[in-house]
């Protein structure tokens, strides 16, 4: 993967990350996801 793909998508992930972040906990039950596993879930960590 070239750098300047992986610097992109650093910063797609990391806006995905606070726009998950801001939702509330019954939104996040909605989509099948949970605070504690949202780090997880989006950078796959």
């Amino acid at each position: 993967m070239k750098i300047a793909n992986r610097i992109v998508e650093y910063f797609q992930l990391g806006k995905a990350y606070r726009e998950l972040s801001r939702l509330d906990d019954a939104a996040l039950k909605d989509i099948g996801v949970n605070r504690a596993d949202l780090k997880r879930r989006v950078y796959g960590r």
